[in-house]
């Protein structure tokens, strides 16, 4: 596989774990590069909030030691004046490029006018990139194909010509369900528009689909099939020297949890509500999974689920 060099970021290969809310936290990105993924995020976090310091968001973005890395911090907001107080933050020289959510369809961040309704006014959003870019940061956005209508075109156009370093485009609309598929035609016809680097997103699930997002852009991006899945990216290199991938077996998974546990406490990220929802991802395509995730959901601290997991 060919490499990806974003600014002056070097990537080993051309896979991203997307960021992703109550997912991706460092513990859960270190297991996903150990099997491969070569760019990750935090999940998205609000301008505001870091700029006021709160507790829960600063404590979203640790950082997983030297090998949680390159690593963009992926934020939102709707207020430029925020952004440019945000640009100043001496934090952000801890990471390697930030992420503009530009997709985020949420009924709650869209209600603030941030995520995906930022899609409505693409000028605001190349000014949010231009106040960052004028700081000397690395800066990418994360968009959909637009907000009702589509107007990817506009807005890839907008958001290269202030200056951004990436741009990932999950190929739905904001209204459009996960369910429904993504129309990766439209990734295509703005590859053929614009030269910064794209990174597809929405559908890629296994490495038949992560090779031909492959064939079409430079990146692809993996999202809810990552979840609790790890090996995803494993399977998908694999897929790419070999056409075949491999089933994984109920010691990896069980193994995987039990290690995301571990890394939870060693960097303080544990939190049991994200760990009951990983977890019942990572205990799923074995024997007794059903009954493995209905025995871990009434327990309440990492003492009794490191006990649990002991005994899968």
């Amino acid at each position: 596989m060919n490499k990806l060099k974003i600014g002056q970021i070097n990537l080993k290969n051309r896979l991203f774990l997307a960021p992703m809310v109550d997912v991706t936290d460092c513990a859960f990105r270190l297991l996903c590069r150990e099997q491969g993924a070569s760019m990750a995020y935090t999940e998205m976090l609000y301008t505001n909030a870091i700029l006021h310091e709160n507790k829960p968001t600063l404590n979203l973005m640790t950082i997983g030691g030297k090998l949680d890395r390159p690593l963009g911090l992926q934020v939102t907001g709707n207020n430029l004046n925020e952004f440019s107080k945000f640009s100043k933050l001496s934090v952000l020289q801890n990471y390697d490029l930030i992420d503009i959510n530009c997709g985020c369809p949420s009924v709650k961040i869209v209600g603030s006018e941030a995520g995906s309704y930022l899609l409505s006014n693409p000028d605001k959003i190349a000014s949010m990139i231009k106040v960052l870019k004028d700081t000397g940061l690395t800066v990418s956005a994360k968009i959909r194909l637009g907000y009702k209508l589509n107007n990817v075109m506009e807005i890839s156009r907008k958001i290269e010509k202030a200056g951004a370093d990436l741009l990932t485009i999950h190929a739905r609309t904001s209204e459009q369900k996960n369910s429904e598929p993504a129309d990766w035609s439209w990734i295509s016809k703005v590859k053929r528009e614009i030269g910064i680097p794209i990174v597809g997103n929405g559908g890629v699930v296994n490495g038949k689909t992560a090779s031909e997002m492959l064939d079409i852009a430079e990146g692809a991006m993996i999202a809810s099939a990552a979840i609790g899945n790890p090996f995803i990216f494993r399977e998908i290199l694999r897929f790419i020297r070999t056409g075949k991938e491999k089933e994984i077996i109920k010691k990896e998974r069980v193994d995987s949890f039990s290690e995301y546990l571990k890394l939870a406490e060693k960097f303080d990220v544990f939190d049991i509500s994200r760990v009951k929802y990983l977890g019942a991802n990572f205990l799923k395509g074995f024997d007794g999974a059903s009954q493995a995730r209905s025995a871990l959901m009434p327990l309440k601290d990492l003492e009794s689920i490191n006990d649990f997991v002991k005994k899968i």
